[in-house]
C-alpha cells in the first residue's frame, strides 16, 4: 500500500485514533498514545454495523450513538480537532484513511464481543503487514478477561469468587485527563455528515429518550456526580425500588464509553477519602461494577453464549412458541401491573430499572415459558444500554441456564414483587396511568379488587386494562415441572 508522506510536510507523524465504544476524551488510552507520538491526530469513527452481526446495534442504541458522536465531535472541535465519519468496511476504510493522511500509526481501544474480536484481529494484522504501527488498549474494563483466572487457570463461572479475586489484584491505574489541545493534520480527510449514517429513526419515536437522557461525555459526568451526591449513600437500601431514584442509571454511559470504570473507581475512592470511609471497595455499587466485569469475562471465555445456553442441558428445554403471548409481554399488556409498567418504561425511555428487568424476564421465561433468547433480542433493540455481555448474563441468569444462574425453582411472583418494591404504587401509576385511581391494596392485582372499587377507579378489565394473561400460581407449577424434568434428565 503506497502512502503519501504528509508527515514530512508537517514535520511530525500522523496517527489515526479509531473511536468505537470509547466516545470520550478523558481516560482514553488510545487517544493518549496517539498524542504521545508527538504529531497530528486524526480521530475517526467508522460505521460498520454489519461487521457485528448477528448483534448489530438496535434502534435505541443507534439513537444514543448519534447523540454521543455529535457530542464527541463538539468536544474535539473545542480542542482544534474534529471527528472524521466514514462507513465501512472497516479494514478498507482505515487503509484509505492511511493513504489520504499519510498516517504511520493507528490506535484504538479494545472490545470483547466475538464478532468484533475477529474483525479487529484481521484489521490489526493487515495494518501491521502494511508496515504501520497498530496498537489496541484496555479502556472498558478494570481487568481484561484473560488476566483473571481461578486456581486451576480456568475462567470463573461464579461471581463471588471472581469479584473477590479481582479486588485482590493491584488497583487500576489512575484515569488519564482529557487533552487540552490536539494537533491537526496538514489537511483533513473528507468526512460524512452525521445524518448520513442514518442512526436516528426516520419515524420519530425517540421523544421519550430525548426527555430522559443527555448522551455524551459531559452528560456522563453530570450523571455520575448527581448520583454520588444524591443517591449513593442509600444505594444498598434503595437500588431495588423502581419507585425511587435509587439507582445510578449509568449503564448507557458505560456501554458507550462516555466514561470508564476506572473513573468510577477513582470517584468512589476520592469520595471515600473525603468522608473517611474505609469500606468503599466492598460497597454494593462497586459490586455492581463487578457484575459488569463478570459479564465481559464470561462473554470472552464463552463466546457462544449470546445464542446458546452455557449449560448444555438447556438445549433440550421445551420452550413454547407463542407470538400472541410474546406480543402482549412486549407491549406491556400482560395484566400484571409491575410487568406492564416495566415494559412501558422500556418502550418510552429505552431503559428499565434492574429489579423490574428481573421481574419481566422471569415472567417471560417462567410464567410464559418463552425462550430467554426472545427476550434478549427484544431488549437488544429497545435498550439504550444494550450490551451484549450484560444482556446475555442477565437473561441466562433468569432462565437458569448460565453462569451463577438463579436456581430453576426461583420464580418471581409479579404480585408480591410489586407490593414489596413498589409499595405505594408510584412506579405502576406512572407507567400504567389507567390504574392510577386504584387503592394501594389492589394496585398490583386489580382483578382481585371488588367490582365496586374497580368501577370507582374507572377500570373495566379486558377493555381499558387487560385481564391476567395467565394465572401465576398455575404457570409457576407448570414451569417448575418443566424445569424439574430437565434437571432429572
Amino acid at each position: 500500500m503506497k502512502r503519501p508522506n504528509f508527515s514530512r510536510e508537517s514535520g511530525s507523524p500522523v496517527a489515526l485514533v479509531w473511536f468505537r465504544l470509547d466516545l470520550r476524551l478523558a481516560d482514553n488510552p488510545a487517544l493518549a498514545a496517539a498524542i504521545q507520538r508527538g504529531g497530528a491526530v486524526v480521530p475517526v469513527f467508522i460505521h460498520a454495523p454489519d461487521e457485528e452481526a448477528p448483534w448489530s446495534p438496535g434502534g435505541a442504541s443507534n439513537w444514543w450513538l448519534h447523540q454521543s458522536l455529535k457530542s464527541l465531535d463538539a468536544s474535539l472541535r473545542e480542542r482544534g480537532s474534529q471527528l472524521i465519519l466514514r462507513r465501512g468496511p472497516t479494514r478498507e476504510t482505515l487503509q484509505a484513511l492511511v493513504h489520504e493522511t499519510g498516517a504511520t500509526s493507528v490506535f484504538w481501544n479494545r472490545r470483547y464481543e466475538p464478532a468484533v474480536i475477529a474483525r479487529d484481529t484481521t484489521v490489526k494484522d493487515a495494518l501491521r503487514h502494511a508496515g504501520l504501527m497498530a496498537e489496541s488498549f484496555n479502556a472498558a474494563l478494570l481487568h481484561e478477561p484473560w488476566t483473571i483466572q481461578n486456581q486451576s487457570g480456568k475462567p470463573f463461572r461464579v461471581f463471588t469468587p471472581f469479584w473477590k479475586h479481582c479486588l485482590a489484584q493491584p488497583a487500576p491505574v489512575m484515569p488519564l485527563p482529557a487533552p487540552r489541545q490536539l494537533t491537526a493534520p496538514v489537511r483533513w480527510p473528507k468526512s460524512l455528515c452525521l445524518a448520513a449514517l442514518e442512526l436516528e429513526p426516520k419515524i420519530d419515536w425517540a421523544a421519550g429518550l430525548k426527555t430522559a437522557w443527555q448522551p455524551g461525555e459531559a452528560g456522563a459526568h453530570t450523571h455520575l456526580k448527581r448520583f454520588l451526591h444524591a443517591a449513593h449513600a442509600n444505594y444498598s437500601d434503595h437500588r431495588n425500588r423502581p419507585d425511587l431514584a435509587g439507582t445510578s442509571r449509568l449503564s448507557p454511559y458505560l456501554h458507550f464509553g462516555e466514561f470508564s470504570p476506572r473513573q468510577i473507581w477513582a470517584a468512589l475512592q476520592h469520595r471515600a477519602g473525603i468522608g473517611g470511609a474505609t469500606d468503599w471497595r466492598s460497597s454494593q455499587f462497586l459490586t455492581e461494577v463487578g457484575w459488569r466485569e463478570f459479564a465481559h469475562h464470561l462473554l470472552y471465555h464463552f463466546p457462544q453464549t449470546p445464542l446458546t445456553p452455557l449449560r448444555d442441558d438447556f438445549n433440550r428445554f421445551p420452550w413454547r412458541k407463542d407470538a400472541a403471548f410474546f406480543a402482549a409481554w412486549q407491549k406491556g399488556r400482560t395484566g400484571y401491573p409491575i410487568v406492564d409498567a416495566g415494559m412501558r418504561e422500556l418502550w418510552t425511555t429505552g431503559w428499565m430499572h434492574n429489579r423490574v428487568r428481573m421481574i419481566v424476564a422471569s415472567f417471560l421465561v417462567k410464567d410464559l415459558l418463552l425462550s430467554w433468547t426472545e427476550g434478549a433480542r427484544c431488549f437488544w433493540d429497545t435498550l439504550v444500554d444494550a450490551d451484549l455481555a450484560q444482556n446475555t448474563l442477565g437473561w441466562q441468569w433468569t432462565a437458569g441456564c448460565g453462569a451463577d444462574a438463579a436456581p430453576y425453582f426461583r420464580v418471581f411472583n409479579p404480585i408480591s414483587q410489586g407490593e414489596k418494591f413498589d409499595p405505594r404504587g408510584d412506579y405502576v401509576r406512572r407507567w400504567c396511568p389507567e390504574l392510577a385511581k386504584l387503592p394501594d391494596a389492589w394496585l398490583h392485582q386489580p382483578w382481585h379488587a371488588p367490582p365496586e372499587i374497580r368501577s370507582t377507579a374507572g377500570i373495566v378489565l379486558g377493555r381499558n386494562y387487560p385481564e391476567p394473561m395467565v394465572s401465576h400460581a398455575i404457570a409457576r407449577e407448570v414451569a417448575l415441572e418443566a424445569f424439574a424434568s430437565l434437571k432429572s434428565r
